[in-house]
């Protein structure tokens, strides 16, 4: 039965924090929920048995499932918050209010009050956080308070009206909690340079701040005053998990458009994330094909004109990761670092997660499609002149020298093609000598498929460096084939490749396909050799001892150890069983054989 878009959609989804948006067939945002892992989290709506009506009813009208993936899960329960807010989706019961998470002002005075607070006042104040707990916001703030001295009252301390002594000093001045600036007790300098600290602390470099916490309760433990000691330890946990910078709320960044290019060799892929107050509101990444080579600046102009008039945006400021010809209209800004630089980086985060899902999709619902990039690429990277849709790869295994083998796997449209493995044994090679096994192996591969008038591959790799290449090049030149099939070395320890005549290696991106499935073929002949050699060496140590016994074959000595299943409880068993193991005759040859010796 052929899966629904639905199916799909679900089978692909990433396994990072992040939001997850369901919407019905008319494009109607239904819910908005945050997760840790958004496939294990999504995947539990229609997995389980739902008793919630309200939640039945919505999975029943669910007709996609978008994302947005994020750093952390903080950053995913702040993005829930923006989205809910501001869409107000119909099956979302929590957030739809006007309450937000909390945030620490730096009140814009000559005297900065600093205070918590849930609602963002444009009059020059400086805003940090949001903050998911509101424990946090109060224990910074406890921090502070034991740190510095500063006002609690709402006067308007002017220079004027200090120096016309309008204010008195108030209780918290004789409790010692603050220093007096309203008679003129404190100056505006001094002031101002614990306020600077206080801007250290909230962006989360209080090491020092820290290091006195813990001097502190090392002292109150040390006098045995473990209850108060606790609290301060409590305090340094909070302050130690505490995260000074949200990447999806930022209220230094006003209304802006944010747009990343990823590509590959058909297709760019350009993700867009629209900004409000400093709160991501919407994310959609748009696939577009290449028809001319385009570069991923000419897609990109393409995409940021498309999805503007799509969603009719009507911002003024662009983000990009490189500059982009988009008319006098629009502000280009290409971040370099800070805030704008990281949420340029998530938008990059969201076009790559969006084209691996496309490729695991395609591969599930084209996988002719995904065979063929995978082909075209590898092709590329390796700078072949044909696609390696026949692929073998070559590894030896000896311990010193003793029963050295070797194996040979096949990968046909880049999967195995586990009926043309094929296992050897070193015939001609005295010793442990890599090289010489490699030679004899590739040599005799491809006499056999010659002869045999088999296809040959287009590519051929030799687990090993460029002593092992120059080995399988030395085969294919005896054999006539040099130049016909391309040859590369893996080496293990960086994973260079290694190409004939080259001394320096290529390196392929850590994350590129093409090297994933080169290592998937190394990892695979290495498999099969070690565990052709294992058996080898497993047969050769248990069948020596009763293979000396004349008259008994090599079926016998298995039905024996299959019974038994040690040559020393052969040894040690009588006639009787014996017989009725193997028969009267064998039983009495391999009785005499131990009973005699003794």
């Amino acid at each position: 039965m052929a899966l629904s878009q639905l199916d799909i959609q679900l089978k692909t989804l990433p396994t990072s924090p992040g939001i997850y948006q369901y919407y019905d067939k008319g494009e109607k945002l239904l819910y908005v929920g945050k997760a840790k892992n958004l496939k294990k989290r999504v995947l539990s709506y229609f997995n389980k048995t739902i008793d919630n009506g309200r939640i039945r009813t919505m999975v029943k009208k669910i007709h996609e499932v978008r994302h947005i993936v994020v750093a952390t899960e903080t950053d995913a329960l702040l993005l829930e918050n923006n989205l809910i807010k501001k869409y107000q989706p119909r099956y979302n019961v929590l957030l739809k209010d006007d309450k937000s998470y909390p945030w620490i002002c730096i009140k814009n005075e000559r005297f900065p009050r600093v205070f918590p607070t849930r609602r963002l006042i444009k009059d020059g104040s400086e805003y940090y956080g949001p903050y998911t707990s509101m424990k946090t916001v109060k224990t910074l703030l406890d921090l502070i308070k034991s740190l510095y001295k500063l006002r609690t009252c709402n006067y308007d301390l002017s220079k004027q009206k200090i120096d016309a002594g309008k204010y008195k000093v108030c209780l918290e001045y004789h409790l010692g909690n603050c220093e007096g600036a309203c008679e003129g007790k404190q100056t505006e300098k001094e002031y101002h340079t614990h306020i600077e600290h206080i801007r250290q602390i909230v962006r989360g470099d209080f090491k020092t701040s820290l290091q006195k916490f813990k001097d502190q309760m090392q002292k109150h433990a040390a006098a045995m005053e473990f209850e108060e000691a606790q609290r301060i330890k409590e305090k340094l946990d909070i302050l130690e998990n505490y995260q000074s910078k949200s990447t999806v709320v930022n209220p230094n960044i006003t209304n802006v458009d944010v747009f990343s290019i990823i590509s590959d060799e058909g297709y760019g892929y350009v993700n867009f994330l629209q900004l409000a107050h400093g709160a991501i509101i919407r994310s959609h990444t748009l696939e577009l094909k290449k028809r001319l080579d385009e570069t991923d600046k000419e897609l990109l102009e393409i995409g940021i004109i498309e999805i503007q008039q799509r969603f009719d945006s009507q911002s003024k400021e662009i983000y990009v990761p490189f500059d982009v010809e988009v008319g006098d209209a629009l502000k280009v800004t290409v971040p370099k670092l800070g805030d704008k630089k990281r949420i340029l980086e998530l938008s990059e985060r969201n076009a790559k997660y969006y084209r691996m899902e496309r490729f695991k999709q395609t591969k599930i619902v084209d996988p002719d499609r995904h065979t063929n990039r995978i082909m075209a690429q590898m092709k590329a990277d390796l700078r072949l002149s044909k696609e390696p849709r026949h692929i073998e790869c070559f590894d030896n295994s000896n311990i010193q020298g003793s029963n050295p083998v070797a194996a040979c796997v096949v990968f046909k449209n880049g999967k195995p093609s586990k009926k043309d493995y094929r296992k050897f044994n070193i015939k001609t090679v005295e010793g442990p000598d890599d090289f010489a096994s490699m030679e004899e192996v590739v040599f005799r591969r491809y006499r056999r498929l010659l002869e045999e008038d088999e296809p040959l591959p287009q590519l051929i790799i030799v687990d090993g460096g460029k002593g092992q290449l120059s080995s399988g090049l030395k085969a294919l030149e005896t054999l006539g084939l040099r130049g016909k099939i391309a040859i590369v070395g893996i080496a293990k320890r960086l994973e260079e490749i290694y190409y004939p005549g080259d001394s320096i290696p290529l390196y392929l991106d850590k994350k590129s396909e093409s090297l994933k499935i080169i290592q998937q073929l190394r990892n695979e002949a290495h498999r099969f050799g070690i565990t052709f050699h294992r058996n080898k060496r497993s047969n050769a140590a248990l069948g020596t001892e009763l293979e000396v016994i004349s008259g008994i074959g090599e079926k016998t000595i298995v039905t024996l150890l299959k019974h038994y299943r040690s040559v020393s409880k052969v040894k040690t068993a009588s006639k009787k069983s014996l017989t009725e193991v193997v028969g009267a005759a064998k039983a009495a040859i391999i009785y005499n054989h131990y009973h005699t010796k003794e």
